[in-house]
């Protein structure tokens, strides 16, 4: 049998022996061997405590205390039997019992109960206290904890084996304190325990002497005293390493080195209070009647450790990225802190605020996986348009209305939204028998219903569409990315996708920035392009085109058609279906009506119509697309090159959604259908 299978066989062996000690009957000298052993045990325990670097180093710990606990235990039940039986449990008890009582009775028994009294009322109790705050603790602030590993995770810092580990971790630590939170009851349950065993074994032996051995009063009492301090003291013992290596446990906090060192050189960084200290020591031998020597010499100890102390200004060269070592006499210079009203300036990019009733969406302990949808979207919109979104910061609204959230875009909101716990959205058109507070979905504004979650087969026998509320705030956030897109877009991004398409195409790079196009003319091309939600992900054929045309103007409109012409069919693809791309047109008559409204302004080339005339306009193309969408159809508006920028533009504000795109743009295509057409029935003049 190999080496490892008996260490896994050990524990199951030894916890089976403990069980049957409390039934069979044990010898003396096998009791002595089994009591060393349990002290040698505690001790052990005790000492490697002082020496991990933080509590999960010895998560087994809670396990360990079980077994001695059990242990002992099963100890006091087999020596109980024999001092009961024969009046004698072995030499190591009889050795304890001569210790502590000495040649007097009482004072035995005070000593005795002293030991008692410390342990359960000082150590064990201060340890189970420890143990249940902590537990709390630690549980309370997994959630942070999960999102500031996601969110590291998210802005790149670390990657995902990291996360995952750190997240175990923190999974680990807080099963540890709950464990030890229960562990903590089993000392204290051996500490009472003891106390009951021992007045066992004093009234029941003092029984046994008098009635079945024949003993005087005075023999019985010292015989049996003798035994039960004896074997109290031998589990007392033991149960007291434990109860202190507990302590150390649950007061343990995380640091780089074990206890003793941690003590000793943070004890070491304060010179001037050893100096206070021993000094203060030392002046206690002025007071009249105090002996002179012991002060004498733990304040000259006091004052020695004080000399061989660090000085804290020769201790900041050793702070981590803080200080500099300077020469002798000079001052050391020291990094200066991040200023937090420099701090409070920042704005993230991206923000989701949740009410304090939603943030378990993030809370995987309690099903939450928003997270973990926050992180597909950000894979998602990179393979749909070709950004890196910037990480979305997660964090708590204290100030927003129960079951709410918020997004925001640079420190703005964009959208709000709700999504109230114990609830499912249900999304259909027979919502009217359904219990719950009526709504809307926030994205394609179809009629819904919250309803709570147990009524949720009920809605799905109507023919509802059920969402849960982690895919409605990610489904919101989608739209809300996918509107902005543009805005999210800083120049460090840009600068990060060029050097990304730089090292497989650097001609498309190099030929173009900064030679043609300075970094925030490709910018403000990337932008225009997603804020008609174009994908920039073809980025080498964006440039291509945008520098071919920047070799004889920088206009930006210029620009982002030459880099919309150089996608082609990319453009269209979204639109197409079954071969065919259906549009809404504009007749020849109204086209050129349109162009002769034509004016260049500061925002480039827009159609100069009065307000009226522009609204009529917009009304009948948005019927027209309204028409189409009813049949199930997924219209865009085809006009002619020159047109298509300015028309876009007009559009946008009361139609954002509706892409124009021009003729050029759809060529190749295999079939364009009409499905509607402004008339020139109408005048559209400037």
């Amino acid at each position: 049998m190999s080496s490892t299978r008996l260490v896994r066989l050990a524990v199951p062996v030894a916890i089976v022996i403990v069980v049957l000690m409390m039934v069979v009957p044990l010898p003396a000298a096998l009791l002595d061997v089994l009591i060393a052993a349990n002290i040698a045990t505690s001790l052990l325990v005790l000492l490697v405590s002082l020496q991990v670097r933080k509590p999960l180093d010895f998560a087994v710990f809670p396990t360990i205390v079980l077994v001695a606990t059990l242990f002992r235990l099963a100890l006091n039940v087999s020596s109980t039997r024999l001092v009961l039986r024969d009046g004698y449990a072995g030499h190591v008890i009889d050795a304890f019992g001569h210790i502590v009582i000495g040649d007097s009775i009482i004072i035995g028994l005070v000593v005795f109960a002293i030991l008692i009294v410390i342990q359960l009322t000082v150590v064990t109790n201060g340890a189970a206290r420890v143990a249940e705050v902590g537990a709390r603790f630690t549980l309370d602030a997994m959630p942070g904890k999960q999102m500031a590993i996601d969110a590291d995770l998210n802005s790149g810092l670390i990657d995902e084996d990291t996360a995952r580990a750190r997240r175990k971790e923190v999974a680990s630590e807080a099963d540890f304190y709950g464990a030890m939170d229960g562990g903590t009851k089993f000392v204290k349950g051996d500490a009472i325990a003891a106390i009951i065993i021992t007045l066992v074994n004093l009234v029941g032996g003092f029984a046994v002497g008098m009635i079945q051995r024949g003993m005087a009063p005075g023999e019985a009492i010292a015989q049996y005293s003798l035994l039960s301090v004896g074997d109290g003291l031998v589990s007392q013992i033991p149960a007291l390493l434990m109860s202190v290596a507990t302590g150390v446990i649950v007061t343990r906090s995380t640091s780089e080195g074990d206890l003793g060192g941690d003590v000793m050189s943070q004890l070491a960084k304060h010179r001037d209070a050893l100096r206070i200290g021993g000094a203060a020591v030392l002046g206690l031998c002025l007071i009249p009647g105090l002996p002179k020597l012991p002060f004498l010499i733990v304040g000259s100890l006091v004052l020695l450790a004080s000399t061989r102390a660090n000085d804290p200004e020769t201790e900041l060269a050793a702070l981590p990225g803080g200080a500099i070592a300077m020469p002798s006499g000079q001052p050391a210079l020291v990094e200066p802190e991040r200023d937090p009203v420099t701090e409070s300036l920042r704005v993230d990019p991206l923000e989701l605020l949740l009410a304090p009733d939603v943030v378990d969406l993030v809370d995987p302990a309690r099903g939450g996986d928003l997270l973990d949808r926050v992180r597909a979207l950000r894979r998602k919109t990179a393979l749909d348009l070709g950004v890196v979104l910037p990480p979305v910061r997660t964090r708590d609204g204290a100030m927003l209305a129960p079951g709410t959230y918020e997004i925001r875009i640079g420190g703005i909101s964009v959208a709000t939204g709700e999504a109230p716990s114990g609830c499912l959205l249900a999304i259909g058109d027979a919502m009217d028998g359904l219990p719950g507070r009526h709504t809307t979905e926030p994205v394609f504004g179809l009629p819904a219903v919250w309803l709570p979650v147990e009524y949720r087969a009920s809605a799905e026998l109507t023919g509802a569409t059920i969402v849960e509320r982690a895919a409605v705030v990610t489904t919101h956030l989608a739209e809300m990315v996918r509107q902005h897109a543009s805005r999210l877009l800083s120049l460090d991004d840009v600068r990060e996708l060029l050097e990304v398409l730089k090292s497989d195409r650097p001609a498309a790079v190099e030929e173009l920035v900064p030679s043609l196009l300075p970094l925030s003319g490709v910018q403000r091309v990337l932008q225009g392009l997603l804020d008609e939600q174009v994908s920039i992900r073809d980025l080498a054929r964006v440039l291509e085109g945008v520098g071919q045309r920047a070799r004889t103007t920088t206009d930006p409109d210029a620009l982002l058609e030459a880099a919309r012409a150089s996608l082609g069919p990319a453009l269209t693809q979204a639109y197409v279906r079954d071969g065919v791309l259906r549009a809404i047109t504009l007749e020849p008559a109204v086209e050129s009506q349109l162009a002769e409204a034509l004016r260049a302004g500061e925002q480039g080339v827009v159609i100069a119509l009065d307000p009226v005339t522009a609204q009529r306009l917009v009304s009948d193309i948005a019927a027209l697309m309204t028409a189409s969408e009813q049949r199930g159809e997924l219209p865009v508006v085809l006009v002619s090159g020159p047109l298509r920028l300015p028309l876009r533009r007009l559009l946008k504000g009361s139609l954002p959604q509706l892409p124009v795109i021009g003729f050029a743009e759809a060529s190749g295509l295999h079939q364009i259908e009409t499905v509607g057409q402004v008339s020139s029935g109408r005048e559209f003049a400037a």
